[in-house]
């Protein structure tokens, strides 16, 4: 590189990665093939519209890559073309979310989803976000045993009657119960969005229930247990799709990242080697090693255990803020993030808790022996 300032940095970040043990549950390791795919020069072209329907020229061989990412989305989530749709376009989660409401709802209508503190995402509805300023949010929770409460979920969504119910979370470990959110969607006419963000990749090796059958619209960013770059996909009934595409373009941005696209089309092929299966069977298999050896040393695991990538993990019953523990395993060379638990009373800057995956470390090749040493690092840590 020319430019040696920011050539000295990425390899300090290259450096950092490479030291630590990464538990953070929203990020991966992508293959080679993505990163060379995200530097290429697909990069240069800019694509504004869709596959034939671009206010540029110079786009067939964009258009072949979009639409080739779009097929292998859909096989991807063993989903029909005829049933389903699905934009490729959005930057990111969050602008996949709002780009959901904005195809169906009016500012001021209502969206029912996880509040923050049990796990909830701020694209749900919560007040500092736009979703949050520009909709009205319904929020639901959990039981005192730290899993959905369905029965209270139907109780709020008869009442408040929401136009969206949002199933999808950032730090619930345990498995959705996809039918019974719809049944609480039809009950008060409301459409189900599952936000599968950090589970689309286990749905498409098979170890996490899919949301297809039920759901009316799928988000899913592509960076976490999907192993591909930054970027979102939206998958929709076909008879919802051109709404979505509307609201993704022109509604809310302009050109796509034709490169990241295209990454996000090398991820997806990944994804369909029976290899990828073995790996998000491994990522679960050592999230419950994981959480198993922390409860056995004396950590109170939320929920009581796991069946995803995800632990989280209340460390204010043993006398440390979830700020105090991210601090203190970063210093060691292990990076987690702080976060809420269940009924946190606890600002979100210094929260109760901790939350660690197990993607990134098992795509590094960890297994379960492995996350029983980094159990007993954790503890030794946070103790000391």
């Amino acid at each position: 590189m020319k430019d040696k300032e920011i050539e000295k940095l990425i390899k300090k970040e290259m450096k950092r990665q490479n030291s630590v043990i990464n538990l953070i549950a929203s990020e991966n390791y992508v293959s080679d093939d993505v990163l060379i795919t995200l530097g290429s020069e697909l990069t240069n072209k800019y694509a504004e519209g869709y596959p034939g329907r671009r206010y540029y020229g110079g786009n067939s061989v964009v258009d072949d890559i979009e639409n080739l990412c779009k097929e292998r989305a859909l096989d991807a989530f063993s989903l029909n073309g005829k049933k389903w749709s699905v934009n490729v376009q959005s930057f990111s989660g969050s602008p996949a979310n709002l780009a959901v409401y904005n195809a169906f709802l009016n500012p001021g209508d209502k969206i029912m989803g996880m509040n923050l503190s049990d796990g909830g995402h701020l694209s749900h509805g919560h007040k500092v976000s736009i979703t949050g300023k520009l909709y009205k949010q319904v929020s639901y929770g959990v039981g005192e045993d730290e899993l959905i409460d369905y029965e209270n979920l139907l109780k709020i969504a008869k009442k408040e009657k929401p136009q969206i119910i949002i199933a999808g979370f950032t730090a619930y470990p345990r498995k959705i119960n996809w039918k019974k959110f719809r049944e609480i969607a039809d009950s008060c006419g409301a459409i189900l969005l599952a936000d599968i963000s950090h589970i689309s990749g286990l749905i498409v090796g098979g170890v996490y229930p899919s949301p297809f059958k039920y759901a009316d619209v799928v988000t899913t960013t592509t960076h976490k247990t999907l192993r591909g770059p930054r970027s979102a996909l939206i998958f929709s009934k076909k008879e919802l799709g051109d709404l979505i595409d509307k609201s993704v373009f022109p509604g809310l941005q302009g050109g796509p990242h034709i490169n990241t696209i295209a990454a996000v089309a090398v991820a997806l092929k990944e994804s369909k080697n029976s290899s990828f299966k073995k790996y998000t069977e491994r990522v679960v298999e050592n999230a419950k090693v994981l959480s198993d050896e922390l409860k056995k040393l004396g950590w109170r695991i939320i929920s009581g255990g796991t069946d995803s990538h995800l632990v989280l993990i209340d460390t204010i019953s043993n006398g440390l803020s979830g700020k105090e523990a991210s601090l203190k395993l970063e210093k060691e060379g292990i990076i987690v993030n702080m976060n809420t638990i269940p009924g946190d009373k606890r600002s979100p800057f210094d929260p109760s808790g901790i939350r660690i995956g197990t993607s990134a470390e098992t795509t590094r090749g960890k297994n379960k022996k492995d996350f029983i040493k980094i159990a007993n690092i954790i503890d030794k840590i946070l103790r000391s």
